[in-house]
């Protein structure tokens, strides 16, 4: 096995579990991406990216509406094509297909099903990170969050991301890909990211496997 570190993580959850800050921190950890003595372009994606109209918080791979549909799947299939091209690499992933079920289900009623997807991406070696709160800590994130957010509007009411949680976990739940949950109700970015990494080397994600 080679000693050229590529492990490919998924992070999943709703709102205010700290997904984005984990990913960056993950980015730039020398136990997941190695040792670093400068800064440089790994990536970190998300299917967050409201890449499908041409204005501030619209509609994307999540949130896409019904007409968009073959368009989110062409594009979810691009992804799973560049990945299996770039195997050698790591991909740190802020919210991915979980969550477009999750939406999809909540706003649309339609449960779309990846399982081609997992197919694809379990023997790359990716694993899933399901980031979580307990319910009485969210309301505390909510603060901090609005102190930066540019539309603080979306966090009005945390008993939304307290229910979209339950879903999200029985998703993950029946997800093919390992996975872990991570509970990141004390907000601590460092520790999280070690926990992850410990993870990841107990079941040997960190390396190609091929």
């Amino acid at each position: 096995m080679s000693s050229k570190l590529c492990p490919k993580i998924i992070l999943e959850g709703t709102r205010l579990t700290l997904k984005t800050e984990i990913a960056f921190a993950l980015n730039e950890h020398p136990r997941i991406v190695g040792p670093r003595r400068y800064q440089y372009h790994s990536p970190v994606i998300s299917a967050e990216w409201c890449a499908f109209t041409n204005y501030p918080w619209g509609r994307g791979l999540i949130n896409f509406e019904p007409q968009e549909e073959e368009l989110a799947m062409e594009t979810y299939r691009t992804w799973a094509r560049l990945f299996e091209l770039l195997k050698y690499y790591s991909w740190i992933i802020d919210r991915f297909h979980i969550s477009t079920v999750a939406y999809q289900l909540q706003a649309h009623g339609r449960r779309y099903d990846f399982r081609w997807l997992e197919e694809r991406l379990m023997p790359l070696g990716f694993h899933v990170v399901f980031c979580t709160r307990k319910p009485e800590s969210f309301a505390r994130a909510r603060e901090e969050r609005i102190k930066v957010s540019g539309k603080p509007s979306q966090y009005d009411n945390v008993d939304v991301f307290v229910n979209e949680q339950e879903l999200v976990r029985s998703l993950v739940g029946g997800s093919l890909l390992p996975h872990m949950e991570l509970d990141i109700s004390d907000s601590n970015v460092p520790k999280a990211v070690e926990r992850i990494a410990d993870w990841l080397e107990s079941v040997g994600g960190l390396y190609a496997q091929y």
